[in-house]
C-alpha cells in the first residue's frame, strides 16, 4: 500500500482524517502530525524514507504546509503533495502548486471524495476541487498563448502519450516499452504538469489525439 502521512493542526480533522485514511484500506497510514516542524523533524530522523504521498494544511502553526512542501520536494522529489485547505484563494493555490503540490481540494470534500482524490494522485493524476480547478483555468485564460501542448514533451513522453490513446495499460505501456511501470506513472504524471491537465483523457484532448 501507498505510505502517507498528515499534517494537520487541527486535532478533531486530524484524527477524521486518520481513521478515514487508515480505514480505506488503500493507504498506509505511517504518521500524523500537529506542525510542520515535527514532519521535518520526522524526515530528517530518517522515519520518512518509505514516504510516497504527504497531505497538508497550509495554515499551521509556525511554517506553513507550503513551506514544508517547499522544504521537502527537492529533496524527495518522488513523494506527491495534496494540499487539504479550507482556502481557495487563488494567491495560496498558485503558491502550493508552485512550491511542488500536485494536488489541491478544501476541506468541505466528501470522504468519498478525498480517498479519490489522494487515489488519483498516486496513480499519476493532479485531482482539484472544482472551484480550484476554476480558478487554474481562469488565470491561465487571461494571458496564456496558444503553443502547441506536444512540444513542451519529451520524446519519450510524446511515446508514451501514444500507447495512452491507444488504450494500453500502464503495465502493456512498460512492458512495450522495455521500462518499468512506476517509470510510466513518472512520465505520465510529467504529460499532466506539463500539460496542465488532471487526467488521461484531458491530456488526450489537450494533445490532439482524442
Amino acid at each position: 500500500m501507498t505510505a502517507i502521512i498528515i499534517i494537520e493542526d487541527d486535532e478533531k480533522i486530524r484524527n477524521y482524517l486518520t481513521a478515514l485514511i487508515a480505514g480505506s484500506g488503500a493507504f498506509d497510514l505511517q504518521a500524523g502530525f500537529a506542525s510542520a516542524e515535527d514532519a521535518i523533524q520526522y524526515f530528517e530522523s530518517g522515519m520518512g524514507d518509505m514516504v510516497e504521498l504527504v497531505l497538508t494544511d497550509i495554515h499551521l502553526p509556525g511554517k506553513t504546509g507550503i513551506e514544508f512542501i517547499a522544504w521537502l520536494k527537492p529533496l524527495r522529489p518522488e513523494i506527491q503533495f495534496m494540499v487539504l485547505s479550507a482556502y481557495d484563494e487563488a494567491d495560496k493555490v498558485f503558491k502550493a502548486l508552485k512550491a511542488g503540490a500536485t494536488g489541491y481540494i478544501l476541506k468541505n470534500t466528501t470522504a468519498a471524495k478525498l480517498i479519490e482524490a489522494l487515489s488519483d494522485l498516486q496513480k499519476g493524476g493532479s485531482p482539484m476541487s472544482n472551484e480550484i480547478a476554476r480558478k487554474v483555468v481562469n488565470a491561465f485564460q487571461q494571458d496564456i498563448v496558444y503553443t502547441d501542448a506536444k512540444e513542451n514533451l519529451s520524446g519519450r513522453e510524446n511515446e508514451v502519450l501514444q500507447w495512452l490513446s491507444k488504450g494500453y495499460s500502464y503495465k502493456d505501456i512498460a512492458s512495450s516499452l522495455f521500462i518499468s511501470v512506476e517509470t510510466v506513472r513518472t512520465h505520465i504524471r510529467n504529460i499532466y504538469e506539463k500539460l496542465q491537465v488532471p487526467n488521461k483523457m484531458e491530456a488526450l484532448r489537450k494533445a490532439g489525439l482524442r
